[in-house]
């Protein structure tokens, strides 16, 4: 009967609550005059028979221009309550009004007082029993058994909003608070960490749901470290903001990300510091497109450019952060000019013109070739696009004097092993040599590890293997990296950049490093799932070894030498490294250029270790010149 009752349509239902209401708010009516007088008969309900028949001609009406009726039973919440209210109350004033006007006598005001509690009562309780019943009647058989970490506000307000979504079914609340042990919120128990095991096997718990934005990353890393062991899905929900806006969706629930296995609190950045290079003046991005690219572009619009000139090779990616960048700017920066051109940083003559046109004050330079592999099998476009790219913009820059030139550079120039590391370290040279045989341009470099997010990022591989059932592919069980958030590494190459005094080469602070192995094996933990293994013969994901890429070094450097000092900003260093004279970089740069047109390899990579000692190279001379070998 209550199955055919829900499948009514939903005017019908609206009809049906009204009538209900008109019924049994004059018997609540009625209930109030017999506490009142703590009997009744005839005579004392025709004194009141007016007002016990106004009740429904007052009442529904109220309840319906307050649209209680309109309200979906099962997604009601307690802002119902203030409408409940606030129409009992207006219909209790009618009916005082009403007495008044007919002159009743000897009408008790304590009726109107008790009605209105019974009223609220009634009309309140009615709708949270038929939200609870319709709420088990409409319950998916198939939806996944969770625990919500966190029984503070924004524990609630995920369990109200998981309440009217049947993918979720939450069973139980867990807190380290042990004032809130073993209460009940909206009916589900809120219990202590230390019963996490037992809930999870008593209850089926498939999943936890990390509900806590307003702790530091640390202790976040703490509670899943604690959480991992359980072998159990984990998701968090976002950012404080969500929550202070009032508007935390199921949908707002993600998955575990790297930053939160780092355990990393990001610094305030220095707003002098970011607006220093920036606001009210001319900036170009090159590889503006990229990861690191796109958001510095992202980032440099936040602090109010008079322009922004977006450099890109690819057109595709062009299009796409111009069309991002034009969107945000209606907000963000109205006033800004955002210009995009297509082109490659080897067209020196295009450079200056663009420079001298639009007057750019600062330059960062993020356009490279970073992918190790590729570049180790492909040394000489390695070599033109990072080295001599870096040479010609850096040359258009000082011809059309521009104020300040940043370099993105990468951990992997500090004793490198592959082309890519060599030739970024190569730009390093390149600029710090500028820097000493001129005054009108300072240039600076900022050197930092793994981004998580970038392209060739393992994090989203990984992702990927386990969702498809494994197996994860793994180079060397030792491997070791820093990784950094892409947002965080802008932020502080805008900073950083805004110290350069000239020739300065900034290292960044990356924390701690992660083996990959361990990121990889808590990966699968926290989607709920075992590594197979020996020890675990049972597990669904397999880690398979697949031996290094060329070039690629199982653990990353900042800093080629000890020569390091602080600077203003807890997570920017200053290093102070070995240059070469402009004049003999000069010279050799146009051997090396002559040995890449000519396809000369192996007088390529000699080049490259002169100009580069640490340089050591991992791939042998016939690795180095394969390229070589498949265009015979």
């Amino acid at each position: 009967m209550m199955h055919a009752l829900v499948a009514l349509p939903r005017l019908t239902k609206q009809i049906i609550a009204a009538l209900v209401d008109a019924v049994f708010l004059p018997l609540a009516f009625v209930l109030a005059i017999m506490t009142r007088y703590e009997s009744v008969n005839l005579d004392l309900l025709r004194h009141y028979a007016y007002l016990i028949a106004a009740v429904p001609l007052f009442s529904i009406p109220i309840f319906i221009r307050l649209g209680l009726y309109r309200a979906v039973i099962r997604y009601i919440d307690q802002k119902m309550i203030r409408v409940v209210v606030i129409g009992v109350s207006l219909s209790v004033a009618a009916l005082a009004f009403l007495s008044f006007m007919l002159q009743l006598t000897g009408i008790s005001r304590a009726v109107f007082v008790i009605y209105w509690s019974g009223a609220i009562l009634y009309v309140g309780a009615s709708r949270l029993l038929a939200r609870a019943y319709l709420s088990n009647v409409h319950r998916n058989p198939h939806s996944t058994k969770i625990a919500i970490y966190g029984a503070g506000k924004a524990g609630v307000q995920l369990a109200n909003a998981l309440h009217a979504n049947d993918e979720y079914d939450c069973v139980a609340f867990i807190d380290d608070n042990p004032s809130l042990q073993g209460s009940f919120i909206g009916g589900v128990k809120v219990l202590a960490p230390s019963q996490i095991e037992q809930v999870i096997k008593s209850l089926q718990i498939k999943e936890i749901l990390l509900a806590m934005p307003q702790i530091s990353r640390a202790r976040q890393k703490q509670i899943l470290d604690q959480l991992e062991v359980h072998k159990v899905r984990i998701k968090v929900t976002p950012s404080i903001k969500s929550l202070v806006s009032g508007e935390l969706r199921v949908q707002d629930i993600r998955d575990v990300e790297i930053e939160d296995l780092l355990g990393r609190d990001q610094v305030e950045p220095d707003n002098r510091l970011l607006a220093a290079c920036i606001t009210g003046q001319n900036v170009l991005v090159s590889g503006a497109g990229g990861s690191i690219g796109s958001e510095l572009c992202r980032q440099i619009l936040k602090q109010g450019p008079r322009r922004l000139v977006l450099l890109e090779m690819s057109e595709f990616s062009l299009y796409s952060i111009e069309q991002e960048l034009s969107q945000v700017a209606k907000t963000l920066a109205p006033d800004c000019e955002i210009t995009p051109f297509l082109g490659s940083i080897l067209d020196q003559e295009k450079l200056t013109r663009i420079f001298t046109s639009f007057e750019i004050d600062t330059v960062y330079h993020a356009a490279a070739y970073k992918h190790v592999p590729l570049v180790e099998h492909n040394p000489i476009e390695g070599i033109r696009n990072n080295v001599f790219g870096t040479l010609q913009l850096s040359l258009a820059a000082i011809d059309a004097k521009v104020k300040q030139f940043v370099l993105i550079s990468t951990d992997k120039a500090v004793r490198p092993t592959n082309v890519m590391g060599a030739t970024k370290r190569l730009a390093e040279l390149v600029l710090q040599a500028h820097a000493r045989r001129q005054a009108s341009t300072r240039f600076c470099m900022v050197r930092f590890g793994n981004v998580l997010g970038s392209s060739g990022s393992v994090v989203p591989l990984f992702r990927k293997q386990i969702m498809q059932g494994g197996p994860i592919t793994l180079t060397h069980k030792e491997i070791t990296r820093y990784f950094m958030t892409i947002p965080e590494a802008a932020q502080l190459v805008l900073q950083a950049g805004a110290m350069g005094q000239g020739g300065d080469v900034f290292v960044l602070d990356m924390g701690e490093p992660v083996r990959i192995i361990d990121l990889a094996r808590r990966m699968v933990h926290l989607c709920g799932l075992e590594v197979k293994s020996q020890e675990h013969p049972e597990g669904t994901i397999e880690i398979h070894e697949v031996g290094l890429r060329p070039g690629e070094k199982l653990y990353e450097e900042l800093l080629i030498g000890d020569n390091v000092t602080s600077t203003s900003h807890p997570l920017i260093m200053r290093a102070q490294e070995a240059e070469l004279g402009w004049q003999q970089l000069q010279a050799a740069l146009v051997q090396l250029d002559t040995a890449c047109q000519a396809f000369d390899y192996e007088l390529v990579r000699q080049m490259i270790q002169d100009l580069v000692p640490e340089y050591q190279p991992q791939c042998g001379i016939e690795d180095f010149i394969w390229q070589k070998k498949q265009l015979q």
